[in-house]
């Protein structure tokens, strides 16, 4: 099995800010993928369904971002699951501007809480990532966490919902063809 963790904070309050760009991605894949409705067990709010030959599970942690890894222990328990080929994690990124993503195959979790999360409940940094660009705070005095935590600007919103469409090819590319080929055909537009 697939998963991919879209990484965002449960709540009316959180539903529309930067920081829910990986949940609002999660819905457009489940939309275009027929998967139906998302449904809450425990930690976690999931749909699951065949994508171009695999299984697929797409997960919402209901947990808040702080604490997004903790919902992957049960599949870490899975035998024959390898987070480094089968997890691919969508999260914000205040360091890339909205309307860009980048995938990458590894890193750090700069300083992003849910990224820090899932780090931790890995045990490593060796684990695929799709960074969904919401821009950096427009003022020197607006603080990191209240801008992503903020409705982004009508611009802004409308420039990171027109790259669905090639978020999702690219997220099918790492299905299909595996998370170099992905970065490869992605990355350098």
């Amino acid at each position: 099995m697939k998963l991919i963790l879209a990484l965002g904070n449960p709540g009316d309050r959180y539903r529309d800010t930067r920081h829910n760009a990986g949940w609002w991605v999660a819905d457009h894949l489940a939309k275009r993928w027929s998967l139906g409705p998302f449904k809450q067990v425990g930690p976690e709010a999931s749909v699951d369904g065949p994508v171009g030959g695999h299984e697929v599970r797409i997960i919402k942690p209901m947990t808040f971002m702080n604490r997004s890894g903790r919902v992957l222990s049960k599949y870490l328990a899975v035998q024959g699951f390898r987070f480094e080929e089968d997890l691919l994690v969508v999260v914000d990124d205040a360091a890339l501007p909205p309307g860009r993503f980048r995938l990458k195959g590894r890193g750090s979790a700069g300083g992003h809480n849910g990224l820090q999360s899932v780090e931790e409940a890995l045990g490593s940094r060796e684990y695929p990532r799709l960074r969904i660009g919401v821009g950096a705070p427009t003022h020197p005095d607006l603080d990191l966490a209240d801008w992503v935590l903020g409705v982004p600007r009508s611009g802004d919103e409308e420039a990171i919902l027109e790259q669905f469409g090639r978020l999702a090819l690219a997220i099918e590319s790492w299905l299909s063809e595996g998370m170099e080929s992905a970065m490869n055909a992605f990355n350098s537009a």
